[in-house]
């Protein structure tokens, strides 16, 4: 996995720009979307007016702009398609996501469809997406996802069920990250999505995928650095732009990671526990995270290790004892910044357990990834040890 000479590929976004204030510097840097223009978002965060400061610096610049704002959490097959459809009827030249990774998921594929013609229905999987998109900016409003740098959507394709379309003509134009835009992030929130960014990191470093490769290790450590000094921070030093910076880069060097170095089982197992009981993702990740890590550090304990001190300096032994220390110590930071640690805490009865293992199991193209085989037994015993 570690070596360094074997071939490997890396995509990312292609023009990205960081720093306070970015919001409203859109005429300057929004030209790739011509004179029609769509914002993709959601009603909440309609309500929080950044939205209209898009409007108003996209409409500076000499566009006409129609908001999109009826995304969900989770968003399904429907709202996919009526995103584009709306662009279709505003005869859009570029599209905005701005928003949580809904709302950019949602935009890029929209976008996609938008301009390839192509049924939903066959671009599910890798590489099933034609070519062709309308010019896509993205502008992550949590620091958790990473999809402004990731060529993933995910959409809820049944009651249960998500599925993803994986396919370079998902990674936008331009992504724009403004920290200023996650300062009044609930603490709740904060926290859920950072473990979720932690989480990507994570699975990027240690993916058992063909293409773990030194840039996406690389990425993983920095993000992995940025954020396990800042998390805590983040979530309960309400107004701290320092942390909200050091969480938003961290999520996106995250994202930039498993983009080309795949997650796996924490993701696979994740799924089911939002598809099922609308638990948001990241809080998903949160209650399996440890319990994945620990059913992977019994057999391939090395790559964990060599990651457990970066956000974690004050951890101490090696091998497998360190890599099981890792482990503790994300189960503590989870419990410190105060998510639910229990399945049960969440509303998950014990005798959905074994539905979930089963629909985990459909996820082989994260599964496939892991460290670890992972078998229908094995997913159970998982949840049954974070129930």
């Amino acid at each position: 996995m570690h070596d360094a000479h074997r071939p490997f590929q890396f995509e990312t976004t292609p023009r990205i720009c960081f720093g306070q204030g970015m919001l409203d510097r859109l005429d300057t840097e929004a030209a790739i979307l011509g004179k029609r223009v769509v914002i993709v978002t959601d009603r909440g965060l309609r309500d929080t007016g950044m939205p209209d400061r898009a409007r108003t610096a996209l409409e500076k610049g000499g566009a006409a702009v129609r908001l999109f704002d009826t995304v969900t959490a989770d968003p399904p097959e429907a709202v996919i398609l009526a995103a584009r459809d709306f662009l279709l009827g505003a005869r859009a030249t570029g599209v905005l996501g701005l928003g949580g990774g809904s709302s950019l998921d949602v935009a890029k594929l929209a976008a996609a469809l938008a301009q390839s013609g192509a049924d939903l229905a066959y671009c599910y999987g890798v590489g099933n997406l034609p070519t062709g998109r309308l010019p896509l900016m993205l502008v992550p409003t949590t620091a958790g996802t990473g999809s402004e740098v990731t060529p993933i959507s995910i959409v809820t394709t049944g009651q249960h069920t998500k599925m993803g379309v994986v396919s370079p003509v998902l990674l936008p134009d331009m992504a724009m990250l403004d920290p200023g835009l996650t300062i009044d992030l609930p603490a709740a929130v904060t926290a859920a999505t950072g473990i979720d960014a932690m989480v990507h990191a994570i699975e990027a470093h240690c993916s058992a995928n063909a293409n773990n490769n030194p840039i996406s290790r690389a990425l993983a450590r920095e993000a992995l650095r940025l954020m396990g000094s800042a998390l805590e921070r983040a979530v309960h030093v309400p107004g701290e732009l320092a942390a909200r910076s050091d969480m938003l880069l961290g999520s996106l060097l995250a994202g930039q990671a498993f983009a080309n170095s795949p997650v796996a089982a924490v993701h696979a197992l994740a799924y089911p526990i939002g598809g099922r009981f609308g638990v948001p993702h990241g809080l998903s990740n949160a209650l399996v995270l440890p319990h994945v890590l620990r059913f992977n550090s019994m057999t391939a304990p090395e790559a964990y290790a060599e990651i457990a001190r970066i956000p974690f300096p004050s951890l101490s032994g090696d091998g497998a004892a360190l890599a099981f220390a890792f482990c503790d110590a994300l189960a503590d930071l989870a419990r410190r910044i105060r998510l639910p640690h229990r399945l049960r805490n969440v509303g998950i009865p014990q005798d959905a357990l074994a539905i979930m293992a089963d629909d985990a199991m459909k996820q082989q193209r994260l599964l496939v990834n892991n460290p670890r085989q992972v078998t229908y037994t094995d997913a159970l015993a998982i949840y049954e040890a974070a129930w």
